[in-house]
């Protein structure tokens, strides 16, 4: 979104923590300005949101009796609201802060209307609502960011793809088939890495780096997605996909990890983890394998049995590298 716009801030106190009070206003500076901010709730019960809270970030609370029991008035509440400040045509946009899938038709209706629905909410929210809005991002993935980014820089990509497996959120596998689907529509010369995440945006409203771990989607990319290179070309970054490392690299390789092993290794897990570990970009998939035993089984010399893997007694490979070790070792 390339202009900043006015919102109405339309917060569930039922289905939203006060721990993102800042978290949710801080996001919301990156697309305008907030001149209407109203929270929903049952004040006569403890929600967690505090005077002290609504008066630091000036939002007016709206009280929501529960008429009767088991039914959420604050729902019908928020879209009544909604819908005057619609008609009203004051605002640009609406920021819906919730994890309830009840608000998925509001949000579209909105959108109907050609006002931009800049969604919030927690990592449970249904896939319905996310994709509903424009935008929707997840108050606990970037409050864990931010807070992550503050102690250490970064974490980890691996514990990015743990922490993303449990969540709501779109998948790593989803994303990367997005982007294979863009560099090669865009051939030789790659994809101009603004491009790339504009385009990400505009298709997984909830998308953002930050979901995965990352503060950049340069590093994202490159360091996440070992299919795709990020290289400078003057003054522009553009998205390339790594090169398929050749089969006959990889078995020499792997005759290398065996060699230093003594012709045997009792875990088939080691080899692939030296794999991936010299070579970003390999992938099992792109020689037509999903797991590394069959890959295995079709390099000649080799016998693998359950999780072990050895050379065939007397065959030339096995010699030569007996050779190479003993005269290592002489």
């Amino acid at each position: 979104m390339e202009e900043k716009i006015q919102f109405a801030v339309l917060i569930d106190a039922e289905n939203v923590s006060s721990k993102y009070a800042s978290v949710i206003f801080d996001e919301l500076e990156k697309y305008g300005s907030a001149p209407c901010r109203r929270i929903y709730g049952n004040w006569s019960r403890v929600n967690g949101w505090r005077e002290s809270t609504l008066l630091e970030y000036s939002i007016h609370p709206i009280q929501s009796f529960s008429y009767t029991t088991g039914k959420n008035s604050t729902d019908m509440a928020m879209v009544i609201d909604a819908m005057d400040l619609l008609y009203q045509n004051k605002m640009d946009g609406f920021c819906l802060v919730t994890s309830d899938s009840d608000f998925t038709r509001l949000a579209m209706r909105l959108r109907e209307e050609k006002k931009y629905v800049l969604g919030m909410g927690e990592s449970q929210a249904p896939l319905a609502l996310t994709r509903a809005c424009n935008k929707f991002v997840h108050l606990n993935l970037i409050d864990e960011a931010n807070k992550a980014s503050g102690e250490n820089g970064s974490r980890s990509s691996s514990h990015a793809r743990e922490e993303n497996g449990s969540n709501n959120v779109t998948s790593l596998q989803t994303i990367e088939n997005a982007v294979m689907a863009m560099v090669n529509e865009a051939g030789d010369t790659g994809m101009e890495l603004s491009t790339v995440g504009s385009r990400l945006s505009d298709r997984f409203p909830d998308f953002d780096v930050r979901n995965y771990g990352y503060s950049k989607l340069s590093v994202f990319l490159s360091e996440g997605m070992p299919h795709f290179t990020v290289v400078r070309d003057h003054n522009h970054h553009y998205v390339r996909k790594e090169e398929q490392v050749d089969r006959g690299v990889i078995e020499k390789e792997i005759k290398t990890i065996l060699d230093n092993n003594h012709g045997t290794v009792d875990n088939l897990s080691t080899i692939y983890t030296e794999l991936t570990g010299k070579y970003k970009s390999f992938d099992l998939k792109d020689y037509g394998y999903s797991r590394i035993s069959s890959f295995l089984r079709t390099i000649k010399g080799l016998i693998v049995n359950g999780n072990t893997v050895t050379w065939k007694k007397n065959h030339p490979e096995q010699a030569e590298g007996g050779e190479a070790s003993q005269e290592q070792d002489s």
